[in-house]
């Protein structure tokens, strides 16, 4: 004797596989990004008083909010907290855990697909642990480039953290206008592959995110209004604290 399925058995089977999501992609890279205060406060509208390179954050290529019901605890980062403080702070809000609750949300759900990053305390750590190594503070003072009135070549910049590194970073600048005579240093990309070792950030693309809240709006906006990759023959201005 044939059976035939029950017609709410076939449909129910019908939209189950047809609502199937296949699960994101692991990343492949992982984007250490670095703001300067000065640059970064100058188009905010914040007061900094810093005058080293801070974390922005770390980011996977692939993958935004992977999941939204992994909540943010600032009790597991407990012990990074002073630390977090100094070098992740968030020029915004100083006060606030607020920057660190978004990037994890954006893209620390995401950098938890990998297992040496799958917990709010190992995220936080890794990216602290990667900005201390990269040490672009000191890399910059080693070739003489510090903030000051004078301004810089883009290939200065950029070959001495190549240099440094032996890999190319991603230098975003803020462009005053749309004619500008200089542009002003303002955010720094270092690239890691999944185990944590320099590349080149160009070697594959990167994941462009736009931010409606300020922090994350370098990577893809107008000129006009945030940071944007450098142009290589306009001169660079790395402002002091002013």
């Amino acid at each position: 004797m044939r059976f035939c399925c029950p017609l709410l058995l076939c449909l129910a089977a019908a939209l189950s596989s047809a609502f199937v999501i296949s699960p994101p992609q692991m990343w492949t890279k992982l984007i250490l990004t670095h703001h300067w205060p000065s640059t970064f406060c100058s188009i905010e509208h914040c007061h900094p008083n810093i005058s080293y390179w801070t974390l922005h954050g770390l980011w996977p290529d692939k993958g935004i909010d992977c999941n939204s019901s992994w909540h943010f605890n600032a009790s597991q980062i407990e012990d990074l907290l002073p630390e977090m403080k100094k070098s992740w702070p968030d020029l915004l809000h100083p006060l606030s855990a607020g920057f660190w609750k978004y990037e994890w949300h954006k893209h620390g759900t995401c950098a938890a697909k990998a297992e040496s990053l799958n917990s709010q305390h190992k995220y936080f750590s890794k990216a602290l642990e990667l900005y201390h190594k990269v040490d672009l503070n000191s890399i910059l003072k080693r070739f003489n480039i510090t903030p000051s009135e004078k301004y810089y070549s883009f290939s200065q910049i950029e070959g001495a953290i190549e240099n440094s590194y032996g890999a190319k970073p991603k230098i975003q600048c803020a462009h005053p206008s749309k004619d500008a005579d200089v542009q002003v240093l303002g955010q720094i990309e270092i690239c890691f592959n999944p185990d944590f070792a320099i590349l080149d950030c160009e070697k594959q693309l990167t994941m462009e995110t736009i931010s409606k809240g300020g922090w994350d709006k370098p990577l893809a906006v107008d000129k006009t209004s945030g940071f944007s990759v450098c142009d290589h023959d306009t001169p660079v201005y790395y402002p002091p604290l002013s």
